[in-house]
């Protein structure tokens, strides 16, 4: 190993300052301060810049990681920014939302290298952070970087939806000299960048900026238009667009089917959040009244990301408690430790090898989740060990409020009203994996409609390889 990387791996890991628990539990700012300049250099530098960069083989969009880190290192944020925006549109979403300790961190050499014994273990190089540090620089700076755009072609793509898909995509097929109309169902764009993300993990500051980029780029945006009902993709080509892109995610919540779940105070996890989260002239007409669970027991059913964003909204809102049930253990919980942690912070319990029997109230209003407890059987098709219930186990727990978040599926709205739409049995849309086209010619998707739920990185990933795929076609046509 060469002297200089002796040198780097001395280099203890910069903590990334972030507002104390009691503190931030009273707002809803983000969490993570971020770094300032100096400490991200000197974080920069723990990259040893291994020849075959494992952590950009490990990234879904191939962000050349050790290029942009020893720009940083040399003191150019504005260029490592540069650099990340090659092959990412949403630096500093993704470097906020990856999970990076099972993407770029976790393939991280830094994190598991021979040290000298008085160094002791050091974790990977913190490369989220430092994304997202230098895209922000770059926002406060110099603000989004211009590109010199081609000769128009004459060619129009439709995108339907405005996440992380559908802005990857149509920013890309901008950037090849086509016309590109995002719309979306929500009042307002972003996708679940907006309506699924909390304050506290990326303030609306950030996606808003994205916006006004984008809009300058050129990119037309069309809210309150749900394809499929209200407009239907047969009419988005006779209206005059060449191409269509079906960016619209897999936004319908998993349901639990046990007895009582009709009950009023149980919420699916969108709804729960989007109240929770975004101010009432955002939203439909149907989900402007806020939440009310202050003083409130509130439990959140399932243990991936999202019940994460459930437990800790209902603490900025006021819950008196906040139990998060899961019928597996820790070690077999999907989504970040980093949001697991910040939820133990925050005062949230949890409720492990437990899954809900049925939910009862009064006069229609829910009193508390009947549940029983769990244990571990063999591994199911997941290959994660399958939870077996205990009889005799039963118990009730007090509760006024419930989130639902037990996963997404795709929603069957574009098949039913498109002829010749293809869909799994999951309600995803089929498409070939090499060119993302549909059964339908001229139509296209990706995301999570197609994956079924998943990162906003490989959402974003498919957005970017489905608009090469769709230059191809449109300059193919007459």
């Amino acid at each position: 190993m060469p002297c200089d990387n002796h040198r780097r791996l001395e280099i203890p890991v910069q903590a990334v300052r972030k507002q104390d628990p009691n503190l931030r539990v009273q707002n809803w700012d983000e969490v993570f301060l971020g770094y300032d300049l100096q400490t991200a250099k000197i974080e920069a530098e723990r990259c040893i810049h291994c020849p075959d960069a494992p952590c950009q083989q490990a990234c879904p969009v191939g962000n050349d990681i050790p290029g942009a880190l020893l720009l940083l290192e040399e003191g150019d944020p504005v260029a490592a920014a540069d650099r990340f925006r090659e092959t990412s549109n949403l630096p500093e979403m993704c470097g906020r939302l990856c999970p990076q300790e099972s993407l770029c961190e976790g393939a991280c050499v830094v994190g598991f290298a021979i040290r000298p014994d008085y160094v002791g273990r050091q974790p990977p190089v913190a490369i989220g952070k430092l994304e997202a540090f230098v895209a922000d620089y770059q926002r406060r700076t110099t603000g989004y970087p211009m590109p010199d755009l081609p000769p128009p072609t004459g060619k129009s793509a439709a995108i339907v939806g405005s996440g992380p898909a559908g802005l990857g995509a149509a920013e890309e097929l901008v950037k090849r000299g086509h016309t590109a109309t995002v719309y979306d169902a929500w009042p307002e764009p972003g996708g679940i960048l907006r309506y699924g993300i909390p304050n506290f993990k990326m303030r609306k500051e950030v996606l808003e900026d994205y916006l006004e980029y984008a809009r300058r780029l050129g990119i037309s945006f069309v809210c309150n238009t749900l394809i499929g009902r209200d407009v239907t993709i047969d009419e988005l080509f006779e209206s005059g667009y060449d191409a269509v892109f079906l960016g619209s995610g897999a936004g319908v919540g998993g349901r639990l089917d046990v007895p009582g779940e009709e009950l009023n105070g149980i919420y699916m996890a969108t709804e729960f959040l989007v109240r929770g989260n975004l101010k009432p002239e955002d939203l439909p007409e149907d989900l402007r009244q806020p939440l009310d669970i202050a003083r409130r027991h509130v439990v959140v059913i399932g243990g991936g990301d999202t019940s994460m964003d459930c437990v800790r909204t209902a603490v900025r809102l006021g819950a008196q408690t906040v139990t998060c049930i899961y019928r597996r253990t820790e070690s077999e919980q999907k989504g970040r430790e980093e949001e697991r942690r910040h939820a133990r912070e925050e005062g949230v319990e949890f409720m492990y090898l437990t899954i809900p029997l049925r939910f009862s109230g009064e006069h229609g209003r829910l009193t508390a989740v009947e549940c029983q407890r769990m244990k571990l059987g063999e591994p199911d098709e997941s290959g994660r060990r399958r939870p077996v219930p205990i009889p005799g186990t039963e118990f009730v727990l007090p509760a006024d409020t419930v989130a639902i978040a037990i996963g997404y599926e795709g929603d069957d709205q574009l098949e039913r009203s498109t002829p010749g739409l293809r869909t799994s049995r999951r309600k995803l849309i089929r498409v070939d994996p090499a060119t993302f086209q549909t059964s339908r010619p001229g139509v296209f998707a990706g995301g999570d409609n197609v994956n079924g739920a998943d990162l906003v990185v490989t959402a974003l990933a498919d957005g970017r390889r489905a608009a090469e795929a769709i230059d191809r076609y449109l300059r193919s046509l007459p």
